[in-house]
């Protein structure tokens, strides 16, 4: 008798800490909403009542079921094994505040890098930590937290009988769990109607998953990609693009000709190869140290057009956001076209190039002959133009290793890098498709007038291989160094041997033809490429796969922070930590426009 009396309190303590643990974990979900309040400053309020609503039942749903997860996970199996109050409570307000100030330290890396607490997040913050760590509240703050916790512990043990006569307990499960689910099923009907003043808090907060209409409808046997994508002309808010309204005005009108070659490498731009454009360079402004924006159309394009990081170029808003470039050009009477054979993205529907008469050429035997036809369309239309104009010209054939037919180019060489067999035939080949272009150069060329501002670069670099798919991860020098040639009206041809980037064009054609005075910074993460800068890192990719090119390293990551560190000719892995100055640069400069 004696022992199962005890064997019943022993239930009825268990019983009686269990019931005391949920409503510890309630407690620490209302406390972790108000520290979460952090994350919405970063990503800007809610300016309409969806957004708040939306943001409301979210922020319940989420946090207290993080708060019920982490009891669940380290305070409920205590519960069973040491079923002692006093052990118990000191355990839990200890893990506790652990939680909380290690989410009160994710809303400070999310403030400031835009990302949540991952070993990638955590190595680069505390490196930074002098500047994140920048006041006496965060010696303080733990301790506060920490005598919260005890006193809110002791204060619902000591009333917990009370508490579940009332039986509240029922009635908020119900509640949380109605925001929990509504929110999910919000989010839904947002992501189907691509409606941002909701998407746009998707990663806000941590390990928060919502719940998509793709990833409903295919749990439901629907195709997801019956979705159309109609509504995406609704903006969020938050995007300041530019900053501050431009300011432009030019003395005089300069036609403009920007000619982007695919696949077009810094180094193969010689006397033997590409003889006029090797000859044309000598006569310009040639810069020696130039960098592409990524390894693929899209995303090169962007940075070229933008003057942004590739990642900017993920974001739905720039899918409705035309380029600054196009914009002023509008404002300033300019006829504007964009030459090129049928491209990854629907150009016509594309916000990069609104504005553009869209000229697409099509080769019956290939990119080459597509080639053949885009410069003599371009030509065409030059010769009938009766106002200042712009032009855009993609020239594809490098990418394929294309010549046209009965096409005699040069002699096979041996290559001066270190190749495969099968490698060495892509490369010859390689340079027949150069040489090519370099002959459709020369007949475009020769038939514009010295008074036109000509840019001519690399859209990306090459890499010798058949594979588009390793072509595009490769971000070694190779695939991503790139020649610039301007041609400046009445001017001489000079070296520069200070690095640019693809994020200099936009802001050297609007300061220095269109007679923008606005600072680059405004629009742009590039400077202006008749000015040296003073950056010491140059970004390439998109959000999904980057390369920080710094001095004496390059640094590859992923979404996911992983990364490795090669010297600057791509040979060696280099096993070192990674630079934080430079990458904590990089991760701000690729959410300004958003913090504005």
């Amino acid at each position: 008798m004696i022992e199962r009396k005890k064997q019943q309190m022993t239930r009825d303590n268990v019983s009686r800490l269990v019931n005391w643990g949920h409503w510890f974990a309630f407690f620490n979900g209302i406390l972790a909403m108000l520290i979460g309040a952090r994350y919405i400053g970063s990503v800007g309020y809610p300016e309409t009542f969806i957004g708040w609503a939306y943001l409301t039942i979210s922020t319940i749903g989420h946090f207290t079921f993080l708060a019920f997860i982490g009891y669940l996970l380290f305070i409920f199996p205590i519960t069973l094994l040491l079923p002692y109050s006093k052990i118990l409570r000191g355990f839990a307000a200890f893990i506790a505040s652990l939680g909380l100030y290690a989410l009160l330290y994710d809303t400070v890396i999310y403030d400031d890098y835009g990302i949540h607490l991952s070993p990638f997040a955590f190595d680069l913050a505390w490196q930074d930590l002098n500047a994140l760590l920048h006041s006496t509240s965060y010696i303080i703050t733990p301790i506060v937290i920490v005598l919260i916790e005890l006193t809110a512990a002791n204060f619902l043990w000591k009333r917990i009988d009370k508490i579940q006569k009332k039986q509240w307990g029922n009635r908020v499960v119900l509640f949380v769990g109605a925001c929990f689910v509504s929110s999910h099923l919000f989010h839904i009907w947002a992501d189907a109607t691509s409606m941002t003043e909701v998407t746009r808090f998707d990663d806000a907060y941590p390990v928060s998953y919502p719940a998509t209409a793709r990833s409903f409808m295919e749990s439901h046997g629907i195709d997801s990609n019956m979705q159309t994508s109609q509504s995406r002309s609704e903006k969020s808010r938050k995007l300041s693009y530019p900053i501050n309204p431009m300011q432009c005005s030019a003395d005089t009108q300069q036609n403009v000709l920007l000619i982007s070659i695919d696949s077009l490498r810094a180094d193969m731009v010689d006397n033997d190869t590409m003889p006029f454009l090797s000859q044309y360079r000598n006569k310009n402004q040639r810069f020696m140290k130039h960098f592409s924006g990524g390894t693929d159309f899209d995303t090169s394009m962007f940075t070229l057009m933008y003057g942004l990081q590739g990642n900017y170029s993920d974001r739905k808003e720039f899918t409705v956001t035309s380029p600054m470039l196009t914009n002023i050009l509008t404002e300033q009477g300019y006829q504007q076209a964009f030459f090129a054979p049928t491209v990854s993205i629907d150009i016509n529907n594309s916000a990069m190039f609104k504005g553009m008469q869209i000229h697409t050429s099509e080769g019956a035997n290939g990119s080459a002959d597509a080639d053949i036809n885009t410069i003599n369309a371009v030509a065409a239309w030059q010769a009938s133009q009766k106002q200042p104009w712009f032009a855009l010209v993609n020239l594809t054939a490098p990418k394929d290793y294309d010549t046209p037919i009965g096409f005699l180019g040069v002699q096979t060489i041996k290559p001066k890098m270190e190749l495969k067999p099968a490698q060495k035939v892509l490369f010859n080949q390689y340079r027949q498709s150069l040489n090519f272009i370099d002959q459709q150069l020369s007949n475009l060329l020769n038939n514009v007038s010295d008074d036109t501002v000509v840019i001519i670069t690399g859209t990306y670099g090459q890499v010798f291989t058949s594979n588009s798919s390793d072509a595009r991860n490769d971000l070694s020098p190779g695939n991503v160094n790139v020649p610039l040639i301007i041609h400046w009206p009445d001017t001489y041809g000079n070296k520069v041997n200070y690095r640019t980037s693809h994020y200099g064009i936009a802001p050297t054609i609007l300061s220095h033809v269109l007679g923008c005075t606005n600072p680059s910074t405004d629009y742009s993460a590039g400077r202006s490429l008749l000015e040296p800068n003073s950056e010491t890192w140059v970004y390439i990719g998109d959000s999904r796969r980057f390369a920080i090119y710094q001095k004496s390293e390059i640094t590859v990551l992923d979404r996911f922070g992983k990364y490795r560190i090669y010297d600057v000719n791509y040979d060696k892995r280099l096993d070192k930590k990674m630079s934080a100055p430079e990458l904590i640069q990089v991760m701000r400069e690729g959410r300004r426009l958003y913090n504005q």
